[in-house]
């Protein structure tokens, strides 16, 4: 089917017509590497049932396992591993708000992070239809509840990891205990609970001028700006407050 916009050259038209057959093939490989990872074989099994801190059922603080983060007849399971605290070399300067702003600049949340999971609670009740989802940050609950609640996120379930090893063990956090934002993905099989991805793009080298986008693809901030002719900017990140 021919198409075409009011006012395009023919100029604008051909190159038009060029990008789409690139952007033809991206959807044909994503769609291949997205049937790749659904053919991996099993991954590693948990080693243990990580207790997290979160809401109970009656709304209050409470543990919870991971186990416990399957609802019936749902078998896959993301956790995005939130930088709060955020990342020692990050020295971006506006205040998060509320009490979070009282805590000194380095147990602040992660900007990006932040931006994200902003994207992510908006996804949530579609998600959820489907797939158990979480975020797990690494400070106090309650400073990790406190926060959730300034930006209003209302759909995603927030966990703190601060009393278990699930961190350092799927990635998300260094051997000197910096944080990092690792996405991983479990399946329970009957009885059994094992990891069936991670975001390991994050330590692949990135190419000049990019950063590791190992979660690029489900960021719909960063992906509308790719649609404009000033993309995403050289020098812009996100903030806690603008």
């Amino acid at each position: 089917m021919a198409v075409g916009f009011p006012g395009e050259s023919a100029e604008y038209r051909a190159a038009r017509g060029r990008l789409l057959e690139q952007e033809i093939e991206l959807r044909r490989a994503m769609e291949a590497v997205a049937a790749a990872r659904r053919r991996l074989p099993p991954g590693g099994m948990v080693p243990e049932d990580y207790v997290f801190q979160g809401l109970g059922a009656d709304g209050q603080p409470a543990d919870i396992r991971l186990s416990e983060l399957f609802a019936p007849g749902k078998d896959s399971l993301v956790i995005y591993s939130m930088m709060f605290p955020r990342g020692r070399d990050d020295d971006r300067p506006e205040a998060p708000g509320g009490q979070t702003s009282a805590l000194p600049a380095a147990d602040w949340p992660c900007a990006s992070c932040t931006a994200f999971i902003d994207q992510l609670d908006g996804a949530a009740e579609h998600a959820s239809q489907h797939i158990n989802l979480a975020v797990a940050a690494k400070s106090p609950l309650e400073r990790v509840l406190e926060f959730a609640a300034q930006r209003g996120w209302q759909r995603i379930r927030v966990l703190s990891s601060a009393g278990n090893t699930y961190n350092r063990d799927y990635l998300a956090e260094t051997a000197e205990g910096d944080q990092q934002p690792m996405l991983n993905v479990f399946h329970r099989d009957g009885q059994w609970i094992r990891h069936f991805w991670g975001s390991e793009l994050f330590f692949a080298p990135a190419d000049p001028g990019q950063e590791p986008r190992h979660v690029g693809t489900l960021e719909p901030l960063w992906n509308l700006y790719d649609l404009t002719p000033e993309g995403r900017g050289a020098h812009w990140e996100e903030q806690l407050s603008y």
